[in-house]
């Protein structure tokens, strides 16, 4: 059974032992998998490392030996509770992913240990997965895909993060901190700690923007931003040398091509809430706008409409592919759409 939906996931994480036989988790981000995945455990075994009730079973175990998964999950618990079975698969395809498929349909047909809990965790598994594919239609478990998490879910980590320090972030710092995180939830969570060792822990303290300066540092890829925004915002000789520093500090044609294409998509989605009769400014941040570049972009935003950006949209879209091409001067091709992009904005009024 596939479970998708945000309330469905929170319901199945409150309680996943009481209606399941096991569950699978998978997806690109694997911080996330592996926090979803320690909850269950802990919600099914006692001691989630006792290796009496509990197996825990790697690629190289059922490449080792093919029997041993079916033979942990058809085992007893030596101890009176529940036997917990966790597999990690690295591998995204080929006979493990097959036999953890067989594995977990004979499991939830009642045929090995009916007891046990099996506890899956995956990487990105396409639709031609054969595990993907046995978990989403086996009735009794349950199959989670794993996506990178929204900015409102980010926020709300970062503040719940917090607050167990009795630490906490104004809304502008909170903006500028859940922005410039990491996309990997295991990644983010030690950004967080690390924050609240920053403001220090039970001081009560609260953040404000200002002060993540010193905290965050310089933003990866800040050149390749401001060069896109300067485009934008018709600022033809600013972009044009934005975007040759970006160059010169290792950054490529491909990467500047997609700074333009997520300046785009911010000055796309501000305009499609604002039509919708939101707040600039509100629309702005909920966008994932700096706040320090706010003013500019709303500049921009006031200028921009959504037909321009749809006759600009297939030019970035036609760059990024011609980057991507084999021995292609890609840098020359990203500035030449910058360029593009601020003669555009210049007809605009900018």
């Amino acid at each position: 059974m596939e479970l998708k939906r945000r309330p469905d996931i929170d319901r199945f994480l409150a309680g996943p032992a009481k209606e399941h036989r096991g569950v699978l988790f998978y997806g690109r981000d694997r911080g996330v998998v592996r926090e979803r995945a320690d909850i269950v455990a802990r919600a099914v075994a006692r001691d989630p490392d006792d290796p009496f009730d509990v197996a825990q079973l790697a690629d190289a175990d059922l490449s080792d030996d093919g029997g041993r998964l079916e033979g942990e999950l058809m085992a007893q618990s030596l101890m009176g509770g529940r036997r917990l079975v966790r597999l990690r698969l690295s591998a995204e395809k080929g006979p493990l992913d097959k036999a953890a498929a067989e594995a977990l349909t004979a499991h939830a047909e009642g045929r090995l240990n009916p007891d046990a809990y099996f506890l899956i965790e995956a990487g990105a598994l396409g639709r031609d997965s054969a595990l993907r594919k046995a978990a989403e239609k086996a009735a009794g478990l349950a199959c989670v895909p794993c996506y990178e998490d929204e900015p409102g879910d980010v926020a709300r980590m970062v503040r719940e993060s917090l607050a167990k320090d009795q630490v906490s972030l104004n809304s502008d710092a909170l903006d500028v901190f859940v922005a410039r995180l990491p996309k990997e939830r295991g990644v983010a969570r030690a950004e967080i700690e690390r924050l609240a060792l920053f403001l220090g822990p039970g001081s009560g303290r609260q953040g404000a923007a200002a002060e993540l300066e010193a905290f965050l540092g310089v933003e990866p890829e800040a050149s390749l931003f401001d060069a896109a925004s300067d485009a934008f915002g018709g600022r033809l000789g600013a972009a044009q040398n934005g975007v040759r520093r970006a160059f010169g500090e290792g950054e490529t044609g491909p990467a500047a091509v997609r700074a333009a294409g997520m300046h785009l998509a911010k000055l796309r989605r501000v305009l499609t809430l604002a039509r919708s009769g939101a707040d600039m400014k509100e629309a702005a941040k909920s966008a994932g706008v700096f706040w320090k570049q706010e003013r500019e972009f709303l500049r921009q935003a006031r200028a921009w409409t959504l037909a321009e950006l749809d006759r600009i949209q297939p030019e970035v879209l036609e760059a990024d592919r011609a980057c991507k091409q084999s021995a292609s001067p890609d840098a020359l091709i990203a500035e030449r759409l910058l360029l593009a992009i601020a003669g555009r904005a210049r007809r605009l009024g900018l």
